[in-house]
Parts: structure tokens; sequence; C-alpha cells
């Protein structure tokens, strides 16, 4: 925490110390006040049963834990009256090993070794729990907490679940590296990770995509779709099984070999959490679990998702609260992942979830009657926690409403998250690149874009994100060049205009959008070299063709293709970043926003960023305001040859500062500006 959030926290316990940041809450501080009070209410409650340390720990307790003598298999099912285990150990008899249930609904049933001592329930066996409810029905479902669950799409679309104990632990060998200053994130999913039609694999993926992406300069992985869900194409939005990661990649010990390659390449991994809703399945899931509809959802109406079709979290549960926060706690503790990007927060946050409703900015609504207590309240519990046990951990909420307080300490009555995503600048991009001309590029609005922020309230902009990758809609690359990419993408041919056009502003919106629009950095799997045509995943709509669910990584490794340019580039940008720092800078200072000449120049972490969007006109003896006197040198120009440029400016072009007054500086340079290129300057 920061000393100025300490001082805000310190001032206002009751959770108003956010308004010490931005005054305009002020009319909202009996909201805030409320609640805070909830956060604290349900700490105290926690507190109760050992805290977080404790309470958190609920995967140590329930559904199956191995001990000396046996395995004990606990399950919480209110309304169950009766339960029983049962599987391959037993030959799927469905009354041989019943269970008790105590006070607070938890079955409970201890299965002793065998007379050899060994476990009764073999390792990668199938298991289920079967129930009778109050009516007399008999349901079976898969255990709640299962660690795995596998599927064969030749018998059944459905799970089963399997009891996971491996006779050998995977014996972890590299430590997490530190938490980055400058979060440059590479979002990815395994399964589409495969130049083949199929489901990539995690050993793949750590062999093949993990050097890939050390080499471009990220340093941290956002892994999509690990917990496990049911339909494929659904991009792991759909969880069945919350605890078991997908065994459609491979089995848990390789994904914590492919975790901890990372962390010895000194990469971060972030999961890709979804807990704003669940998948509507009953005999694999967790909808009506043990024949209720309000386990761990709401009821009726209230616990329907209309637009995802799916249930909707109860977070004013207790037993979903400990169920929601010991998953977190699980893949921190058992994958070691370093942390989360929260899906689906707007949708959590309001009542509306979102659904048909345009957020104006205007404060009354995130502190009215639309606002989800439970909710958000459930968010501050959830990154108090992940920040007081894991003081290095990082979270990520993707948020479209502009939610402020949303990446403010708890402590001072913020939600608690370390980033959220800058989800309004992708819009951007794509409006300008389907609507506007070139010509009709407004550069203050680019820089209002890019710059409209939360002060002290970190984002993470993105040119382009899975959502933009999917089928409906196109990559930056395929706006740019459409069906040339199929025709003029070699070096042996033609350089067209709008294979020109394209690499240049593939490569210019790049940069802007990483030197200006936050605190950290994102790009989806391919995207950062331009990946030919769009994402689709296998579906009865598309004959389930895995065409378009895979990475061409052969376009990119060819270099007789022009993908290797904007690869080179990417790579470039992020190692630049590395020397400048601009990311963990304070907000750039915009000098210049040139309609005309359709130029853009600002300043950051010292050093200087210009870029002439003007698709013919270049400029000499530009002027260009600086931060601080002396000689610049250039760090990185996106016009050089190996970037599929034109080589036009001199790279050891040396540009002395004029003490003169201009723009906003004290000084200034006079550079060479190419049409359609951008460069960094540095001091010498």
């Amino acid at each position: 925490m920061t000393s100025l959030a300490n001082k805000a926290a310190t001032k206002a316990p009751d959770g108003t110390g956010v308004i010490e940041l931005d005054p305009w809450l002020e009319p909202y501080r009996g909201a805030l006040k409320h609640r805070y009070a909830a956060y604290q209410t349900w700490k105290s409650t926690i507190a109760k049963e050992g805290g977080y340390e404790k309470f958190s720990r609920g995967y140590e307790r329930f559904g199956f834990q191995v001990e000396k003598n046996g395995i004990t298999y606990r399950e919480w099912a209110p309304n169950a009256v009766e339960a029983f285990l049962f599987g391959e150990f037993n030959d799927w008899s469905a009354t041989s090993h019943p269970m008790k249930k105590n006070e607070y609904g938890v079955f409970e049933i201890f299965v002793p070794n065998n007379a050899n001592g060994a476990p009764a329930i073999q390792h990668n066996t199938k298991v289920k729990i079967t129930m009778i409810k109050p009516d007399g029905t008999r349901i079976d479902r898969l255990p709640a907490w299962i660690l795995r669950v596998t599927q064969d799409l030749s018998v059944s679309p459905n799970y089963e679940a399997v009891f996971w104990n491996p006779p050998k632990r995977y014996q972890w060998k590299n430590k997490a590296p530190p938490k980055p200053r400058s979060l440059k994130v590479y979002e990815a999913h395994v399964g589409i990770a495969t130049t083949e039609g199929r489901v990539g694999q995690f050993t793949e993926f750590t062999a093949n995509v993990l050097p890939r992406i050390k080499k471009l300069g990220y340093n941290t992985i956002q892994l999509m779709a690990i917990m496990e869900h049911a339909y494929y194409a659904s991009f792991g939005y759909q969880i069945t099984s919350f605890f078991a990661a997908s065994s459609r990649y491979g089995t848990p010990e390789e994904l914590m070999e492919l975790i901890d390659t990372a962390h010895g390449l000194g990469i971060t991994v972030l999961l890709d959490v979804v807990h704003s809703h669940a998948c509507k399945n009953i005999l694999d899931g967790l909808n009506n679990f043990d024949g209720s509809d309000h386990q761990y959802f709401h009821a009726g109406a209230k616990g329907r998702h209309e637009l995802w079709d799916s249930r909707l979290f109860n977070y004013g549960s207790y037993e979903t609260i400990r169920f929601l926060l010991s998953n977190l706690r699980f893949y921190m503790e058992e994958y070691r992942f370093d942390g989360f990007r929260f899906d689906g927060v707007t949708s959590m946050m309001y009542l509306h979830h979102g659904i048909g409703f345009g957020f104006s900015g205007n404060y009354h609504e995130y502190f009215g009657d639309s606002v989800d207590i439970e909710a958000v309240v459930y968010l501050m519990i959830a990154n108090d926690m992940l920040h007081e046990l894991y003081p290095e951990s990082i979270t990520i909420a993707e948020d479209v409403s502009g939610m402020p307080t949303l990446c403010r300490p708890v402590s001072e009555g913020g939600i608690g998250f370390d980033y959220r995503l800058s989800m309004a600048i992708p819009d951007m991009w794509i409006k300008l690149l389907k609507e506007k001309a070139d010509d009709e590029w407004d550069m203050g609005n680019i820089a209002f874009t890019l710059t409209n922020r939360r002060y002290k309230e970190p984002s993470i902009a993105y040119c382009e994100s899975h959502d933009q990758a999917l089928v409906g809609d196109k990559t930056i690359a395929f706006w740019l060049m459409d069906k040339e990419m199929y025709t003029h993408m070699s070096v042996l041919t033609e350089l067209t205009p709008i294979i020109d056009r394209g690499l240049a502003l593939h490569k210019m919106i790049r940069l802007v959008t990483h030197t200006m629009g936050g605190e950290g950095y994102l790009t989806f799997i391919g995207n950062e070299f331009g990946h030919p045509e769009w994402l689709d995943f296998p579906r009865a709509g598309n004959n389930s063709s895995f065409h378009y669910a895979r990475r061409q990584w052969n376009v990119v490794d060819d270099p007789l293709l022009r993908y290797n340019f904007l690869n080179e580039f990417d790579g470039a940008m992020n190692h630049a970043e590395s020397q400048v720092g601009w990311l963990s800078a304070p907000q750039a200072f915009v000098s210049l926003k040139h309609e005309s000449d359709k130029v853009l120049a600002f300043d950051r972490a010292g050093a200087v960023f210009i870029f002439n969007f003007h698709a013919t006109n270049s400029f000499t003896d530009y002027r260009i305001a600086v931060p601080e006197p002396g000689k610049y040198r250039i760090l990185l120009n996106s016009d050089e040859a190996r970037f599929g440029g034109h080589d036009r400016v001199k790279l050891d072009g040396e540009f002395f500062s004029t003490p003169a007054p201009w723009a906003g500086r004290n000084q200034y340079i006079q550079v060479y500006i190419p049409a359609r290129s951008a460069l960094i300057l540095v001091r010498s």
C-alpha cells in the first residue's frame, strides 16, 4: 500500500478515505460507509472461524481428503435427506457407502484403506455422490470440490468425476518472480496454442509457447479457460467444476509444470477466474446440486443471467463465500498462480448486470439502488484476502462501467483491485478502423481516450483481446489488410498500399496504446504478429471444425512472410519499455495534438514519443517539446526495415534541445518524422 493510501485509510477508518483522492465522492459518503460496514461485518464473521487463513482452506476439508488410514469425503448439501458415495471402487453401489449429515448440512464419510494399506479408492477412478431429496427422489452429482473431471465425447458430452491421487506429487523447482513493476500481459488460451486442428496441450504450451512469450518481453501470462468447462466453445466462461483444471489440456501436474517453467523464465502467471456466474448444467455442474435451486445461487429469476443463460452466485451466503474464497486460495496454493483476472465484474456489481444499461459516468450509477452490495463486498473480501495472504499477488478487474474506487485499497474504502482493463480503448480503435477515413482520425480524441482514466487507479491498456478476435468481429490486422493478407504478406510479392498501410498502422496503434494508455499493457495470443483471420471454436455451426481454433505459428516463423516484421516490432516495443519504464511512470504529458498534420507527441518517464499518423506527409525539422535539456537519440523507430518499414530515419541521429518555451515545455528538439511512423527518443 502506498503512503498516500495509508494516510487516507488512517484518516478515515470507516471506508471514506477514498474521498481524499476524489472529492466528487463526497455526496456518496453514506454509501461508502454502508458498503465498508458490510465488508467489516463479513470480515468479523470470517475471523470467528480462524480468519482468512483458515476460512479459505475449505478445499482441505471438503471434497476428498487423503489421510494416513483412509479417505474422508465431505460435501455440503443441506437440502438432501440422505447421501451416498459411489463409484468404480464399490462397483457403483448406490447404497453401500452411506454418509452422515451434521447440523450444518454437511455430509461426511470415512473410507478406510484396504487390508494391504492401499487406499480403497484408486487413483484416476470414477466417483459420484448420490442423494435423496425430501420428496424421495434420487439425484446423482459430481462432487462439488472434485479436483479432476474428464469427458469422453464418444460416450456423452457430460463430464465424469475422477478421484485424483497420483503416487508422486509434483516437485516444484522455481520460485515465483517478484511482482512486475511494469505489467506486460500475454493473454493466452492453451487449447488454441497449436497449429494443428485439435486441442493444444499444457506440455506443448510449456515447450513451444513459453519461449516465444519470454523472447517478446512479456513478463506476465494470463491463462484463459483453465477452470473446467463442459462446452469448449464457451471460451472457458461456463464453469462446471471450479476446482478442476481442464482435463482437455492434460493433467494437473502438467499445468503445474507449465507454471513452474514460466516462473523459471521470470514470468508471472495469472488465472482468468470466473466467479461472476456458473454453468447451468445439473449433471456435471453446481446447478441444483442438492436438488434445490438456491444452494450456491440466488433462487428464482435473481439467480439466472438472462443473456449468459447461467446461474448467479448468492454472495450473501456463508458457504458460497467459503467456496469462492477457497477456490482462489486453492489456485494460489496448489497451482501457485500469482493472481487473477476477475471476469464479468460489471455483471457482478450491478443488479441489472449491465444488460441494456449504458453507463454515462454519473456517480449516482455507482452508488444507487442498482448496485449489488453483496457482490461488491465479496470482491472487497476477495481482494483483501489475497493481498493479506499474498502481498505480491495481482488482481485485475474486467469492468466496463468505470466504477470509482475499483482499484483503491480496501482499507481506504476501495474495492481493492490492482488494475482494471481499459475496455474503451479497443472500442475506439475498432470504431476508427470501421467508420473513419485516415484523414478523419481525431488526434485529440485518441489522446483523450488513451489518457482518460481515474487518478491513482492503475489501468491495463490493450488494442485487442480475445473479445476482438472472436468470430463476428475482426482483429486489427484483418480490419487493416483484409483479403490481401492471403495474397500479399510474402516479401516476394509487391508491397501494396493496403499492406504498407496495414503494417504501419498495426505498429503505431500498438505503440501509442502501450506508451500512453495505462500502467499495464495486454495482447492476445497471436495478435502481436497480426494473426490472420478470426477465432472460432468447434461447434455445430461450423461442423465442429478446429480450423479457426488454432494459432498459425508457421506464418510468423517464416522469414519470407511479413508477419515476422510485426512480431519483431512487438518484442522491440516491450524491450524498449523495460529500458524506459513508462508503464510504471505517471501519466504522459501530451505536448502536441496537431489535427491537420496528424501528429501526436508526448513525454513520459523522461522519454519522448512522436507519432505521425498522416497518410502521405512527412515532416522535416518538426518541433517537438522535450521534458529536459540535452541530447536525444532514437530508442525505437517503427520505420526500420526489420519492422517492415522503409528506413527513412537514420538510427544514429542526434537531436540537441533548444532552450526556448514550446508546447508547455522549456525546450524543444527538431526531428524528421516520416508519414505513418513513430519514434521513441531518450536522452543520451
